[in-house]
C-alpha cells in the first residue's frame, strides 16, 4: 500500500479510530493486523519471509538472553543463526542474480563455460530495511545493550511497524520497541503536529519529487535523445527529486507514528546545507548511515585505528552502503564515490584549510561557508548520476555530454532548454518544481531558527487554517496523483 494512494486515505483514519477505541492492553493487536494488512496488499505471499524472520529473531532473542553477559561467548550460535537467515533471505532475494550476471560476464570475458540459472524473483517490499531492523536487535540483544523481548506480538509489531515498514526509518529497539508498552493516549496537539507532518511530506512527494519526476524521467530513461546542459540540470532536479520523495516517506512516517502517540527517530536534517561530505551523511538518510557506523564502521575498528585502515575502514563501508541500495554496479561505483570523497577530505584536510587561508576566504566566513555548501552539493549531483543512471555506460555517456557541453559557452546558451529538457511537459511542470523547491528550502532556513511547525501554532487559528487551506489546495492543484512509488521502495 503507498502512502500517496487512496487505500491509504482509507485505511489510516481507520487504524487510529480503532487503535484509540481499543482496550489500552489491545491496541497492540490494532496496529499488528493493520501493520500486516498493510504489507499484504503489496503482495499477501512475501508475508511470509517477513513472519520467518520474526520468528528466527525473536527465538534467537530468546535464546541469547538466557546467558549472563558474563557468557557471552554461549549467545554466539544464536547470534549467527539470526544474521544467518536474515543475510541469506536478502542475498538470494536482491542480490543472487547480480552476482549471477556479473559471473556470467566474466566466464564469457574469460571464455569459460557458464550454466548456474538466474532465478526470476521478485525484490520483497521494504526487505532492505526491516532486514536491517530485526539485525539490529539480535546484535544488541548480543552485546547487552538491551534486553530480549517476551512478548512475541510486540516484537513482531516492532518488525513490522506500518508507518516505517517499507522505507523506514531503520529503527532500533532501544528507542522503539519500548514504546510498544507504554499507553499512549489522544491528545489533540499531538495528533494535529503529526497531521502536519504529514501534509508536509505529502507535499514533499507529491507536488516536488512527483513533477520533477516527469523531466528526469525523461532524460535519464532517454540519454541519447538529450545533450549537455540538459543532463546539468535533470541531474540538479533528481538530487531534489530523490531527497523530495525520500525525506517526504519519512516525514509521513514520523507524521503518522506521532498521530499514533510514537516517536521515530529524524531521517533528514536539510542535507544540501553540508559544509562537507561527513557532514552530509550526518543528515542525510540518518537511520541508515548511524546503523552502518554502528554495525560495521565501529565494529571494523572505526578510527581507532592506523590511518591506513582507518581510510580503508571507511572506504569499505560506502561500498557496502551502495550495494545496499541496489543489486547494480552504479550503486556499487556511487558508494564507492562517496567513500573517496571522505577519504579524499581527511587526506587533503590540512592542504585545503592552508589554500582557504592563503587566499582569504577564512576572512569571509559567509561566503566561504556558500562556497563550501556548493561544493558539497555538485559532489552529491556528480555522484547522483551514477545513482540515478539505469546502467554504466548510461552514466558514462551522461558524465561525458555534460562536462564536453559545459566547456562550450555558446552551445549552453545556443541550446533551446524547454525543447531539449521538457518537451511535452510544459513550462508549468518546470516553474511548479522550482517554485516549490524555493518554498521548501526557504522553510530549511527558517527552521536553523526556530521549528516552522511551532511558528504555526503560535498564531491565531485564521492563521493556522488559512496555511492548512493553501497547502491542500497547492497539493490539489500541482500536484502528480499517479500513485508514483516511492523511489527507496526498490531498496
Amino acid at each position: 500500500m503507498l502512502f500517496n494512494s487512496t487505500d491509504f486515505f482509507i485505511f489510516f483514519p481507520v487504524v487510529v479510530t480503532l487503535y484509540f477505541l481499543a482496550a489500552p492492553n489491545r491496541r497492540w493487536i490494532i496496529l499488528l493486523l493493520a501493520s500486516y494488512y498493510f504489507y499484504m496488499s503489496w503482495k499477501p505471499a512475501y508475508t511470509i519471509i517477513l513472519v520467518v524472520s520474526t520468528a528466527v529473531d525473536y527465538l534467537c532473542g530468546r535464546a541469547m538472553g538466557r546467558y549472563s553477559d558474563e557468557e557471552k561467548e554461549k549467545r554466539k550460535p544464536y547470534l549467527y543463526i539470526s544474521l544467518l537467515a536474515n543475510l541469506s533471505v536478502l542475498l538470494l532475494f536482491k542480490y543472487y542474480n547480480f552476482f549471477n550476471e556479473s559471473a556470467r560476464d566474466l566466464a564469457v570475458a574469460l571464455d569459460v563455460p557458464y550454466a548456474i540459472p538466474a532465478f526470476e524473483l521478485l525484490l520483497p517490499m521494504g526487505i532492505s530495511f526491516y532486514t536491517f531492523q530485526t539485525m539490529s536487535y539480535s546484535i544488541d540483544v548480543y552485546q547487552g545493550r538491551i534486553k530480549p523481548e517476551r512478548h512475541l506480538g510486540i516484537f513482531a509489531l516492532f518488525i513490522s511497524f506500518f508507518p516505517q515498514l517499507v522505507a523506514g526509518p531503520i529503527e532500533r529497539a532501544g528507542n522503539l520497541l519500548g514504546q510498544f508498552h507504554t499507553t499512549h493516549e489522544f491528545n489533540y496537539y499531538r495528533v494535529v503536529a503529526g497531521l502536519r507532518r504529514m501534509a508536509w511530506g505529502f507535499f514533499k512527494k507529491i507536488v516536488i519529487a512527483d513533477n520533477l519526476a516527469l523531466m528526469v524521467n525523461q532524460v535519464y530513461n532517454n540519454p541519447t535523445e538529450f545533450e549537455g546542459i540538459s543532463f546539468v540540470i535533470a541531474t540538479i532536479f533528481f538530487a531534489f527529486q530523490i531527497y523530495c520523495d525520500f525525506s517526504g516517506y519519512s516525514d509521513i512516517a514520523i507524521g503518522a507514528a506521532q498521530v499514533l502517540g510514537f516517536r521515530l527517530m529524524e531521517n533528514f536534517r536539510s542535507p544540501y546545507f553540508s559544509k562537507s561530505i561527513s557532514e552530509f551523511w550526518g543528515r542525510w538518510h540518518i537511520s541508515l548511515s548511524t546503523w552502518f557506523r554502528d554495525y560495521l564502521y565501529i565494529p571494523l575498528g572505526g578510527n581507532r585505528v592506523v590511518k591506513w585502515r582507518w581510510y580503508y575502514n571507511l572506504f569499505l563501508t560506502f561500498l557496502v552502503s551502495g550495494l545496499w541500495h541496489g543489486a547494480n554496479w552504479t550503486f556499487v561505483i556511487w558508494g564507492a564515490l562517496h567513500g573517496f570523497y571522505l577519504v579524499f577530505a581527511i587526506v587533503t584536510a590540512k592542504q585545503r584549510n592552508a589554500a582557504a587561508h592563503a587566499i582569504g576566504l577564512t576572512n569571509h566566513p559567509v561566503v566561504y561557508k556558500w562556497m563550501q555548501v556548493l561544493s558539497v552539493f555538485a559532489l552529491v549531483c556528480f555522484s547522483w548520476v551514477f545513482f540515478r543512471a539505469n546502467s554504466l555506460a548510461d552514466a558514462t555517456y551522461i558524465i561525458s555530454q555534460a562536462f564536453s557541453s559545459l566547456g562550450n559557452i555558446s552551445q549552453v546558451f545556443a541550446l533551446d532548454i524547454s525543447h531539449a529538457l521538457f518537451m511535452d511537459q510544459g513550462a508549468k511542470v518546470f516553474v511548479v518544481s522550482v517554485l516549490a523547491i524555493i518554498l521548501m528550502e526557504t522553510v530549511h532556513l527558517i527552521q536553523r531558527n526556530g521549528s516552522v511547525s511551532q511558528l504555526i501554532m503560535q498564531r491565531p487559528a485564521w492563521v493556522r487554517w488559512s496555511v492548512y487551506y493553501m497547502a491542500i489546495i497547492a497539493v490539489i492543484l500541482f500536484g502528480q496523483f499517479g500513485n508514483q512509488e516511492f523511489i527507496y521502495f526498490q531498496f
